[in-house]
């Protein structure tokens, strides 16, 4: 059977990418974990030209909310041209019933367990409309499908260790999509580290760690790490603020080859932190912590959010200035979105607070689907856009590379050098987030083409 894997993208600024990065392990992944007698490609939509005329035999399209548009317009081009077409990726999860009416059959749960059983009831003309998939033992999983990437993404080596956190920030539903904590064999995750059939040379070092909180257990990590010492990789990750207290751990990160680590700060507000459930966060240590993770060389990157209740524009605004006291290397800026699945949404559902005639394309990270607390929601965008400029401006941007360039190491210089020049190249080009209320041809949202008969739903969760 010939299979067509699409990772569904909505453009999320005016202009789009100046430059691919980094791909999702999702498609790759999935790709590895089909069984060997059928003909796999994958297409990612930010980059690939989908072939609508295809002659697969199966489409399966992931997606998450802000995404949910463009996969909903795929699955009505190939309804029309017979195709049978599944679905997987958080917004089924959460949206089973929608995502019926569109597709042939959707994967809830972890694709491990339940995908070579729906390729193969779809081989005997039996095809079930949920698929509900199970925690994965994380036990022999195969190395990703690397060779399906395309060349226009600038790192591919993505490779997961672990999956779950053990935090249930109010935002996140990583803890009802993946829920407890697993781990993979050492080996396994070596092996795939080392894995170096890319044409580049930073394409066979960088290693990208695509987990949610990857230092958590330490006993697990430390082994990882000295097994990773030998293969003199440059790798990413992302942590909790935590690892700024254990010195051996960071001393083994550095050895290992860490240029940098994703640290969901949030906010700079106490209030605000509580809103986000991140109790783990306290503010006086920030500056400590970001000093003792750059004291090695590692470059910090960091994520922001605006939009909690106590949120207001001048607090919001005021972040720019105070990542960069911090000494945050690369910062990342959202908008706090309320995902299906996650507690910040059924307390905004409860007060009548979902803007309900905002489609799906407003789930992007960088748009406003809810009402705010102590602000409109015109005030917000506009309050996270002026953080964006500021944040991203030719002078911050600068600051933050020339301060990278007396205290990071080479690998990590380089990656806040190409970020930041990334994100300042967009600021300088006016190639700003897309403000979803001025787009009408992205936030139409198709009608199936047929509709699936609905059925009773139960089951949660998925990362298909």
């Amino acid at each position: 059977m010939k299979i067509d894997l699409i990772i569904a993208y909505v453009q999320r600024y005016e202009f789009g990418h100046e430059r691919d990065f980094v791909p999702p392990i999702t498609g790759i992944h999935l790709a590895a974990i089909t069984p060997a007698e059928h003909e796999v490609r994958v297409f990612h939509q930010q980059i690939d030209k989908i072939e609508i005329n295809t002659d697969a035999d199966l489409i399966a399209i992931s997606f998450f909310s802000g995404f949910a548009t463009a996969a909903y317009k795929l699955a009505v081009e190939f309804k029309k041209r017979g195709k049978i077409i599944v679905a997987g990726g958080p917004h089924v999860t959460y949206c089973k019933e929608e995502a019926l009416t569109y597709f042939d059959a959707i994967v809830t749960g972890e694709a491990e367990n339940v995908w070579p059983k729906l390729l193969q009831d779809i081989e005997m003309g039996r095809l079930q409309a949920i698929y509900t998939g199970t925690p994965c033992d994380m036990i022999n999983l195969p190395t990703p499908r690397y060779e399906l990437l395309p060349n226009r993404f600038f790192i591919k080596k993505v490779i997961q260790a672990t999956r779950g956190c053990p935090f249930s920030c109010s935002f996140c539903t990583v803890p009802s999509l993946n829920p407890g904590f697993r781990l993979r064999p050492v080996k396994d995750v070596v092996r795939d580290a080392s894995y170096d059939k890319f044409k580049h040379w930073w394409q066979r070092k960088v290693v990208w760690f695509w987990d949610d909180n990857l230092t958590i257990k330490r006993p697990y990590i430390r082994q990882l790490l000295n097994e990773m010492i030998p293969l003199k990789k440059w790798w990413l990750t992302q942590a909790s603020m935590d690892i700024a207290k254990d010195p051996e751990l960071l001393d083994l990160m550095k050895a290992s080859g860490c240029i940098g680590v994703f640290l969901g700060i949030e906010s700079f507000g106490a209030d605000s932190l509580i809103d986000a459930n991140k109790k783990q966060n306290k503010i006086a240590n920030y500056r400590e912590a970001v000093k003792e993770i750059r004291k090695r060389g590692i470059a910090v990157m960091a994520g922001f959010i605006a939009g909690f209740d106590h949120d207001d524009e001048q607090s919001i605004i005021n972040m720019a200035d105070q990542l960069m006291e911090i000494g945050i290397d690369v910062p990342f800026l959202s908008i706090m979105t309320p995902f299906r699945g996650t507690p910040i949404y059924t307390k905004l559902k409860q007060e009548g607070r979902i803007l309900q005639e905002r489609n799906w394309s407003f789930y992007n990270g960088y748009n406003v689907a809810f009402k705010p607390k102590k602000i409109s929601e015109t005030q917000l965008l506009h309050a996270h856009r002026t953080l964006w400029k500021k944040s991203f401006s030719p002078l911050y941007s600068f600051k933050r590379i020339l301060r990278g360039l007396f205290t990071l190491r080479i690998g990590a210089f380089l990656l806040s050098l190409f970020m930041n020049s990334f994100y300042s190249y967009k600021r300088i080009r006016k190639n700003y987030p897309i403000d979803m209320t001025k787009r009408t041809d992205i936030n139409k949202l198709v009608q199936p083409a047929t509709k699936v008969n609905k059925i009773n739903i139960l089951q949660e969760e998925t990362i298909f």
